[in-house]
């Protein structure tokens, strides 16, 4: 099933869904409660979303797109910065109690981890592909699975800072995570 367009009720029912998601986490849920919310009807919900789990991940997908920057040069240390601190500030400004309603979805519910693990390789793939490549082309040697290293260090990290510790990721901490962390990770020794 394609993505539905987002239509003012289409819309309406992805906002719905993460205020609701945000309040009440995602087992009490319901898609009574989206239809209620936004004014919907429930048939039109499940005529756009099979399950609960795909209208989680669709108004995830609505919420959080946003593409990563360009490479601004041929320096892997420049572009991981640049990365880095776009990926700190997506992290950061997703509202705490959502990624909590997501992650305890994630354990009990296997079809929504499924659906948000599609959600993060698509956005591991934005992410890493172009300045690994580049860094690649000219010159640098890099790990085995150095976008899927990447992948799974920087944004742990960084939910870690943001979540775990209540810090900022600053200027002085991305450079932090980038030169003492992931450029040791990701260049071969």
């Amino acid at each position: 099933m394609g993505r539905p367009r987002d239509t003012g009720r289409g819309l309406a029912i992805l906002e719905a869904t993460l205020s609701l998601l945000t309040e009440v986490g995602y087992e009490q849920l319901s898609m009574e409660a989206v239809a209620s919310r936004s004014g919907s009807a429930k048939t039109t919900i499940y005529r756009r979303y099979r399950d609960k789990a795909a209208l989680v991940a669709a108004a995830v997908e609505h919420r959080a797109h946003a593409t990563p920057p360009e490479p601004a040069s041929d320096d892997l240390r420049e572009n991981l910065l640049g990365l880095v601190s776009w990926l700190a500030r997506q992290i950061a400004e997703q509202e705490i109690g959502l990624l909590g309603a997501l992650f305890a979805g994630m354990r009990g519910d296997a079809r929504l981890a499924e659906e948000m693990r599609r959600i993060l390789r698509r956005d591991e793939a934005a992410m890493t592909d172009e300045p690994l490549h580049k860094a690649i082309r000219h010159g640098e040697e890099l790990a085995p699975r150095a976008a899927e290293l990447f992948a799974e260090v920087a944004p742990a990290v960084i939910v870690h800072r943001v979540v775990i510790a209540g810090e900022p990721c600053d200027e002085s901490f991305v450079a932090h995570l980038v030169d003492d962390i992931l450029l040791p990770l990701l260049r071969t020794h």
